[in-house]
């Protein structure tokens, strides 16, 4: 058996060798005996003296592996008790087996074998580790500091008695949490405020009181800078550049930018309020890149109706505020600047594509039947796409495949895509979000694109447009389209037939000249009604059938209030034209005594869930649905939504107002 080990230490070719001389020997002893026997007794020394020397170096291998296991041991034991981090070791069940002085001196406690550590560490969860296939890293903090926390399990198996034991080691990391904290804090953001429409403000006060009125808006903003502390510099009569760092954004968020309110209160005789947009930009890779999200963010808020605060942060953004109406704009210049840059486009383009959004209703199709006309009117072959008609327009839809002149009008997606090449112009009507347009796919497809929209801007936008005529304030797609058709020509013209179809949008968005009407909207419509338009005949593009009827009857019968000044409803299953009931569910739960918003749902046949809601000005609707996906107006919103069902959406959405309700404390 020894002999078995020895050999063990011998290296691999010395049997080969001694083989080889062996056959040599028997050779030389077969032809001279006296030489190989010569030869067989060296070789029998050799032999010899091979094995006490494997014997010898064996037991000083053997003697110099113990003499190093002894040391190992020596050592570990010396680095465990002189571990430079506390460390200790636990049973499975968190009990302490053994630790080091750093670990006691951590909990400023000893003694503390066979305690249990989750009582003395409660944050620390082990059943965490059981779970654990290899390290687990956790934090832990005690007396004022912080700790990362490596553990893992070992299994120790001691002749046949398995045992699990738990190595923990504590990394203290309280100053690098504490610098990654003030790095936190102290990020540069960049703010920019401007005062909306403040030319239209000063011109509503008298010329006396404008002075006060601008001294008084510009201490309030350095008041409300220096108490936060932050950094305002005027850079023009109605902007300002607003510098600060994060810990101080933090604040703002929590106040909700109460500055807001208090600008809004400033009131010396100007009939229309002050109010103000503020973008904010933080988080950039570069003091340019959040520069750039300041600027981004302004954009983002203006184009939401202003009196706001927008905080880019890289892709994200936070919305604050947006409590009033837009102002508007009494002067038609940007209208006339916007059609004549129209025009150059549509004569420079070889044929023109025209959509709106995915089930478009009055407005979209009356805005673009509208700009078709503006087409026409210069001789460019254009096309209205349009995937499939709905309740909403159907009427509208069979009354242009009556006209001669209309027929073949309508293309679907895809013979547009087939027509689209890069002399054509894509122009966008009554939205601004590409997953929304009746086929997003023509943005990619088409070099030039023209957006004109009236809706509060959302985080999705048609980006990279030629032109973008995108106006809050204005009632509808229509009203937008009417004013750039006088404007398109020295001598515009429209049909009898096309005005109807853009004042019927006007007084779908208006609801009847209600809501969101100024004087621009009248003067749109007086000058429609000056071509010709036919208040009849736009009344009976409104008209439903008897199912829509009693829909919208089971929708206001199945209403429900909330805290009693919003209405909810839930329209019945399989209820025919869907959308065309919600939305005149929800107009008509307005006409309730004391009801300031609405709110109606509906699933149709492809599992798609839609929401209408309505407001009479004192609930934003629109940032309310804003946080299920939806957008709009602050008066009138709606919101589509997938792979969800109706209950769930339903209570989500009465979470949301209930909030809502909380926050502006109506």
């Amino acid at each position: 058996m020894k002999t078995k080990m020895n050999f063990k230490f011998w290296f691999p070719e010395q049997n080969t060798y001694m083989a080889i001389i062996l056959l040599l020997a028997a050779t030389v002893l077969f032809y001279n005996w006296i030489l190989g026997a010569l030869w067989i007794i060296v070789i029998a020394y050799l032999l010899n003296h091979n094995r006490k020397t494997s014997d010898v170096r064996t037991r000083q291998w053997t003697k110099y592996i113990e003499s190093l296991s002894a040391d190992i041991d020596e050592t570990v034991k010396n680095a465990m008790l002189n571990l430079p981090i506390p460390f200790c070791i636990l049973e499975i069940d968190g009990n302490i087996n053994w630790y080091n002085n750093k670990f006691s001196d951590m909990l400023k406690k000893e003694e503390l074998l066979g305690q249990n550590i989750e009582q003395i560490i409660p944050n620390l969860n082990l059943k965490r580790a059981l779970n654990e296939k290899s390290e687990l890293y956790t934090t832990v903090a005690l007396n004022d500091r912080n700790f990362n926390v490596t553990y893992n399990i070992v299994k120790i198996d001691n002749k046949g008695e398995v045992k699990y034991l738990i190595m923990a080691y504590f990394v203290e990391n309280t100053r690098l949490l504490s610098l990654s904290k003030r790095y936190y804090e102290e990020k540069p953001v960049f703010g920019i405020i401007q005062v909306d429409s403040f030319d239209e403000v000063l011109e509503s006060a008298g010329s006396d009181m404008r002075p006060l009125l601008i001294a008084d808006v510009e201490r309030t903003l350095k008041t409300w800078a220096d108490g936060v502390g932050a950094a305002l510099q005027k850079t023009r009569s109605d902007r300002y550049i607003l510098f600060m760092d994060n810990l101080i954004l933090e604040g703002l968020e929590k106040q909700k930018f109460a500055v807001l309110d208090e600008i809004r209160e400033i009131n010396y005789g100007n009939s229309l309020p002050i109010t103000l947009s503020i973008g904010i930009g933080t988080w950039g890779n570069t003091l340019l890149k959040s520069l750039e999200y300041s600027e981004s963010a302004l954009d983002l808020a203006q184009g939401r109706g202003g009196d706001q605060a927008v905080i880019k942060r890289k892709d994200k953004s936070t919305f604050y505020g947006g409590k009033s109406k837009g102002i508007e704009k009494k002067t038609k210049v940007k209208a006339r600047l916007i059609a004549y840059a129209l025009r150059d486009l549509i004569n420079d383009s070889t044929n023109v594509l025209i959509m709106g959004h995915r089930h478009p209703d009055l407005d979209s199709m009356g805005a673009a039947l509208g700009v078709r006309s503006m087409c026409s009117h210069m001789g460019k072959e254009s096309n209205i796409v349009l995937q499939e008609s709905n309740p909403s327009i159907d009427v509208l839809v069979k009354s242009v495949s009556a006209f001669g002149d209309y027929k073949n009008i309508f293309v679907k997606k895809e013979e547009a895509m087939r027509n689209a090449h890069s002399g054509t112009l894509l122009i966008v009507v009554d939205t601004h979000r590409p997953n929304f347009t009746e086929c997003k796919e023509l943005l990619d497809i088409c070099d030039r694109v023209v957006v004109i929209d009236h809706h509060r801007r959302g985080i999705e936008f048609i980006e990279n447009a030629v032109l973008s005529y995108h106006e809050t304030y204005a009632s509808s797609a229509s009203e937008m389209v009417t004013e750039l058709i006088q404007y398109i020509s020295e001598k515009p013209y429209i049909s009898k037939f096309e005005s109807e179809a853009l004042l019927a949008g006007i007084t779908l968005d208006t609801k009847n000249f209600t809501f969101r009407t100024g004087v621009r909207t009248f003067e749109a419509a007086a000058m429609l009604k000056k071509i010709g338009a036919d208040t009849a005949a736009v009344k009976r593009l409104f008209q439903g059938d008897m199912e829509t009827f009693f829909g919208k009857a089971e929708v206001i019968k199945n209403a429900v209030i909330l805290d009693k000044i919003i209405a909810m409803s839930v329209c019945p299953e399989n209820t025919e034209s869907l959308q065309l009931v919600i939305a005149q569910g929800a107009d008509e739960l307005l006409n309730i005594k004391g009801i300031k918003a609405s709110f109606v749902l509906g699933k149709d046949t492809d599992g798609v869930i839609y929401v209408s809601a309505r407001s009479m000005g004192e609930v934003n609707v629109q940032v309310i649905l804003e946080k299920i996906g939806g957008g709009g107006h602050l008066d009138v919103a709606g919101a589509q939504i997938t792979d969800s069902e109706i209950e769930e959406v339903k209570t989500r959405l009465e979470n949301i107002i209930r909030e809502y309700l909380k926050e502006v404390d109506l």
